[in-house]
């Protein structure tokens, strides 16, 4: 966690200090970060993964308002879906991440970007939450998408 925390700080994106949530739904420290929707987005933590056969860097974040399409009470989204929060993502990515691979001399293959609408362990599944995902293939100082 701490390395995420960091990471934030020294990217410059930091909306405020690292705020710690005690709610049922959030706890630990979280970093509260700008998007250009305005949605409240706080990144978790920072993974480079090697797994895949190359390294991904993972950047994970916390987003309380996504939803998935037909969760709300008519049926309907009554939160940031998908397609609201991928300008977030791809946002988050361009800066951001960018950023941070820079400054710690990172040359990933990849770069994912996740929202969750609570905290979620790497790797376990959590058929309750929420989760958007997005890959990028950083190349020439931007972010370019990747299918998923």
């Amino acid at each position: 966690m701490k390395s995420a925390l960091y990471a934030a700080a020294a990217c410059g994106f930091l909306v405020g200090e690292a705020v710690w949530a005690d709610g049922a739904d959030l706890a630990g420290a979280f970093v509260p970060v700008t998007v250009p929707s305005g949605q409240q987005v706080l990144l978790s933590e920072v993974l480079m993964d090697d797994s895949p056969g190359a390294l991904w860097a993972r950047f994970r974040f916390v987003a309380p308002g996504i939803s998935r399409p037909g969760t709300g009470a008519d049926g309907g989204s009554e939160g940031m879906d998908f397609a609201r929060s991928a300008a977030d993502m791809e946002h988050l990515c361009d800066s951001l991440a960018l950023d941070y691979l820079r400054q710690h001399e990172l040359a990933p293959r990849m770069v994912v970007i996740s929202f969750s609408d609570r905290p979620v362990e790497f790797g376990t599944p959590d058929p309750e939450a929420t989760q958007f995902f997005e890959a990028y293939r950083p190349e020439g100082g931007r972010c370019i998408w990747e299918a998923f």
